[in-house]
């Protein structure tokens, strides 16, 4: 507010006249009225914003009655989004107020683009569809590939149930005892990769970037079972993968009981109980003083591990609805029966909610032209 003083007014304030303390007085009490008026208006404003959100919260829980939710997934049946998709299918209904049917619609195609460009663009918004894509989707965005027709910004993300951090390993019976020994090495290590989004892949390109470290990836193979046929023959001698699949699932298991394979690097921000002797990626980095351009095109690339295999709806859905999905992901991951479930699969549950997976899109959808430039020439687009 401005406040103007006639000349003869101007006198009187350098006076200190009477009448003049009266007019300051009399404006001072009208501006503290328009302030306080205004704070009234505000906090009723906010008061009235909260009311109707949450009236139309309690006219949701009625909506998912006699409904059926839909969980696309974009990858076949049998591996481990199948898998979660399917546990939490038949333990979340009974956390959504209304009880509803929840099935599971396996859509694989283009590595999982296909399912994401649909939920994106191509089903209703009325929370009767979730997805579970592939962690590093946000890569193809990022990175400006054709085919993605989908803002990752604009999905509501649900949950994860994990943040799956990957870890590198070569065969036992290799010259590496430690990751010091990979950098020493004048041959480059032969590793086996499915393709640009792969695991080994993205550890190997991280390794380039930050460490200066060589490898010679054999590009192609069908699927992960195939690397690990290929490097129980012989034909390669290294891999990455997600760390919870490694210690959980065969040919692992066994592997590890015969001493088959040797640990050499993670990339969780602390060392994995199970690997306490084996350095962190970042530990490496800051041993080998990896420039800070270069920590952040590794930090991401990783990324992906924060977003573990995450439940998304499509855009616009109304709030009320995303809220009960999201509290319905995190009761049904603290249900006694799916952590039991889960347990006996060796699934490990170490969640993230919905609102830090979208806080987490921001951060990473936003990098400099120079980082995402490298990203680029790391993985090959």
């Amino acid at each position: 507010m401005l406040i103007w003083f006639t000349p003869q007014e101007k006198k009187e304030l350098s006076i200190g006249t009477s009448n003049m303390g009266k007019k300051i007085s009399l404006v001072t009490t009208i501006c503290l009225t328009l302030v306080w008026s205004e704070s009234i208006f505000s906090l009723l404003l906010v008061a009235g914003w909260e009311r109707v959100a949450d009236v139309a919260y309690a006219q949701s829980l009625t909506f998912y009655q006699a409904k059926t939710i839909r969980i696309v997934v974009g990858s076949d049946s049998g591996g481990l989004y199948d898998l979660w998709a399917r546990l939490l299918a038949k333990h979340m209904p009974k956390h959504i107020p209304g009880n509803p049917n929840m099935i599971v619609q396996n859509m694989p195609g283009a590595g999982g683009l296909a399912a994401t460009n649909y939920l994106y663009g191509m089903t209703k918004a009325d929370g009767l569809t979730v997805g579970m894509f592939q962690a590093h989707r946000y890569m193809q965005q990022l990175t400006g590939v054709e085919e993605v027709k989908f803002d990752l910004r604009k999905f509501n993300w649900i949950g994860t149930m994990e943040k799956t951090e990957v870890m590198f390993f070569v065969r036992a019976d290799a010259p590496y005892k430690s990751f010091d020994d990979v950098l020493k090495s004048s041959e480059p290590l032969r590793c086996g990769a499915t393709g640009s989004t792969d695991g080994t892949y993205l550890l190997a390109k991280i390794f380039e970037e930050t460490l200066r470290a060589k490898f010679n990836l054999v590009v192609g193979y069908q699927s992960g079972n195939a690397i690990d046929l290929a490097m129980e023959k012989g034909e390669v001698i290294c891999r990455g993968m997600i760390v919870t699949g490694h210690f959980s699932r065969e040919p692992f298991i066994t592997w590890h009981k015969k001493g088959f394979d040797r640990h050499l690097a993670q990339s969780g921000q602390k060392r994995d109980p199970r690997m306490a002797e084996v350095s962190t990626l970042g530990e490496l980095m800051d041993k080998y003083k990896t420039a800070d351009v270069n920590r952040r095109v590794a930090q991401v690339i990783l990324a992906g591990n924060e977003y573990g295999r995450p439940m998304v709806t499509p855009p616009s859905v109304p709030p009320d609805r995303v809220r009960i999905l999201r509290e319905a992901y995190s009761r049904a991951l603290k249900d006694p029966q799916l952590v039991a479930e889960a347990k006996q699969s060796r699934l490990e549950i170490e969640p993230a909610s919905g609102e830090e997976l979208q806080a987490l899109t921001e951060r990473v959808m936003n990098q400099p032209a120079e980082v995402i430039e490298r990203v680029k020439k790391l993985i090959g687009e």
